[in-house]
């Protein structure tokens, strides 16, 4: 649960040392860059220099011509390469042109193909009809109309029996589709027409068909090879310029990444006079290192200070991990990453995801599986949902043998609770007296994490020095008092038998917590040293916060029973195995095993997705709502080899 440590950068020089800066930034790979205005709002007699990155257009068209090649062009060692901007833009410019031409070809010959593969298979269809087509369709009296008909319609030509011009001539049929003509008189055409589409027939275009379907069909097949030769060629010759300008493109196309990168740094400087002046962000484990390399720049000054001394200038945010929550990022990033000042939730929600998931999805074997689904997409794919999977699929495995279910089988693993001196597996979900234990269970972690989402939020207002808002708030010391006092009485007089809930508990612990809250604003302006901390209007602050504070106590119910899910897809679980196993005994014999496996393998993959999304809705706002804005600006470094 921790950020990198930043450092604020500030550059200044002489005009003419300005690049071999930018190099050494750019080279690093750990400098953020940032507005000059962002530290400096005084900056009148500075301009900006240069508005324009010149490299985008260059490197947009050729990486886009590139593209096209399904080729992969490797980075290369340009340290050495230092060729001026119009040699590149010659360079874009000369490769995009004949690899356009050379893809152009290709696309011709490969439209030719299939325009002929598509009139072949066409014209099979009417194999058989020994007349030209397009004189057929020139007919002076009688119009055709060739196209397929669904098989189930060729039936329903009986009612129209007494209209001789309803007739569907048929050439060939395959499972769905009948394919033919028919004929109507030009004067009657328009009502045929009508019949037959009320008929769902799909008119084909044969026209220029000014040989028999038998005749074409042959003409295609000869003419198909000649085209695949042709399109074969014209790759052969993409791929041969490819092969033979592939160091050289590589070469320019890595120079010109760079260079676009790089320019990114310079569009944020400014220059005064003869000076220039660029602001950034590095981590403070590099800051030796890249300040030993600006050191040897002649006219080079520098200044180094402390992101938590410069809050005010909304400082990048890397998160920084143990291998178990790094996957997790993944979800952070989704929500937005931490303020400088603010907690990363990542091993929070890491802890509780792989917790709640495991209660969710709960079952020995179908957890191996989700594992290895993990590892798999991990290792093959690099999905990063893989790499969450694993964890998940772990702690399923651990809560399956709690609940000693293995594939929807709920007593496979009785004799191994023997050996602790139980006659069976404690926990039958399913049985009658055993549901409600599961339901209050689930209702007993929400609130035990909403406690500790709203601790959380207390520490994060300390450290941003926000004491009133950590004393007062909804999620504050008194929301904790407020909720704790509330859950824990009416849990000890309903389920307990104790009786707490006397007027001095009530008045100390409920009504004035909820007093606190409801006059939160103004209290923590006033701790806070705010100069106007009074509303302007007391009885419009009242019957303001009087309708808020019904969405308050709304949302403390609703967050807690948003937790229901976890014991209803502990029950659910369990109820679609029981379908699954219902089903196979129903079917019986070797086909009890083919649906137990099919059963398994549909309850999983629902399942799987089911629960990651509800868990994941949990955290996000149920949780994160209670202590985090994930506003903060992500650390984006100008890094070539990225």
């Amino acid at each position: 649960m921790a950020v990198s440590s930043m450092q604020a950068v500030n550059v200044i020089g002489l005009m003419n040392h300005i690049d071999e800066v930018i190099t050494v930034l750019g080279e690093s790979g750990v400098f953020h860059p940032d507005e000059v205005t962002n530290f400096y709002p005084d900056v009148e007699d500075f301009t900006r220099l240069q508005t324009k990155n010149n490299y985008a257009e260059p490197l947009t068209n050729l990486k886009s011509a590139l593209n096209q090649t399904k080729r992969k062009f490797p980075k290369k060692d340009v340290s050495d390469f230092n060729p001026a901007l119009e040699e590149l833009e010659s360079f874009s410019a000369a490769v995009t042109e004949d690899i356009d031409a050379l893809v152009d070809k290709i696309n011709v010959c490969a439209d030719k193909l299939h325009e002929a593969e598509k009139n072949l298979n066409l014209c099979k269809r009417f194999v058989g009809m020994n007349v030209e087509i397009e004189k057929v369709i020139r007919m002076n009296y009688m119009t055709a109309r060739f196209g397929r008909i669904p098989n189930d319609s060729i039936s329903k030509l009986e009612a129209y029996k007494d209209n001789e011009f309803v007739d569907f001539a048929v050439c060939t049929k395959d499972r769905t589709h009948s394919w033919g003509v028919y004929f109507a008189p030009k004067e009657e055409v328009e009502e045929i027409d009508k019949i037959f589409n009320g008929l769902f027939f799909e008119p084909i275009d044969l026209v220029n068909e000014n040989e028999t379907p038998t005749q074409k069909t042959e003409d295609y097949k000869k003419e198909i090879p000649i085209l695949k030769k042709q399109l074969d060629d014209a790759q052969a010759e993409l791929n041969k310029y490819i092969d033979d300008n592939f160091d050289v493109i590589s070469r320019y196309l890595s120079k010109l990444e760079e260079l676009y990168l790089y320019a990114g740094i310079r569009t944020k400087a400014l220059q005064h006079n003869n000076s220039f002046i660029i602001v950034g962000w590095i981590p403070t484990a590099n800051e030796k290192q890249l300040k030993s390399r600006l050191k040897k720049i002649r006219s080079v000054e520098l200044d180094f200070s402390n992101a938590k001394d410069e809050l005010d200038k909304n400082p990048p945010v890397k998160l920084k991990n143990c291998f178990f929550a790094k996957p997790f990022e993944f979800y952070t990033d989704m929500y937005g990453v931490p303020e400088y000042n603010e907690v990363d939730p990542t091993f929070f929600i890491a802890i509780t995801y792989t917790v709640i998931f495991g209660i969710m999805f709960a079952d020995l074997g179908q957890g191996f599986c989700l594992t290895i689904a993990g590892i798999l997409m991990w290792k093959l794919k690099k999905m990063a949902i893989g790499k969450i999977l694993l964890p998940c699929g772990i702690s399923a495995m651990i809560f399956g043998t709690i609940f000693g279910s293995v594939f929807g089988f709920e007593h496979v693993l009785d004799p191994m609770f023997r050996l602790f001196g139980f006659e069976e597996k404690p926990i039958e979900v399913m049985a009658s007296e055993n549901i409600n234990t599961i339901i209050l269970g689930a209702i007993g972690i929400g609130v035990f994490l909403l406690l500790i989402a709203m601790f959380i939020n207390v520490y994060t207002l300390l450290r941003r020095k926000d004491v009133g808002r950590a004393l007062f708030g909804t999620s504050g010391v008194s929301g904790i008092i407020f909720y704790g006092a509330l859950v824990f009485g009416l849990a000890a007089e309903i389920f307990m038998g104790i009786h707490v809930m006397t007027l001095p508990y009530i008045l100390g612990l409920i009504v004035l917590p909820f007093l606190l809250i409801f006059f939160a604003e103004p209290l923590a302006d006033l701790v806070n040293g705010e100069e106007h901390w009074q509303p302007e209007s007391w009885g419009g602050y009242i019957v303001e916060n009087l309708f808020e504070s019904i969405e308050v106590l709304l949302g403390y119910v609703t967050n807690t029973m948003s937790f229901l899910r976890v014991g209803a897809f502990v029950l659910v679980h369990a109820g679609m195995m029981l379908v699954v196993f219902v089903l196979a005994e129903t079917v019986g014999g070797a086909g009890y095993w083919v649906v137990v496996v099919i059963g398994n393998a549909l309850v999983m993959v629902l399942e799987a997705l089911l629960v990651a999304i509800q868990v994941l809705r949990l955290e996000y706002y149920e949780m994160f709502s209670r202590f985090y804005s994930g506003e903060g600006k992500p650390f984006e470094p100008v890094n070539v080899n990225k």
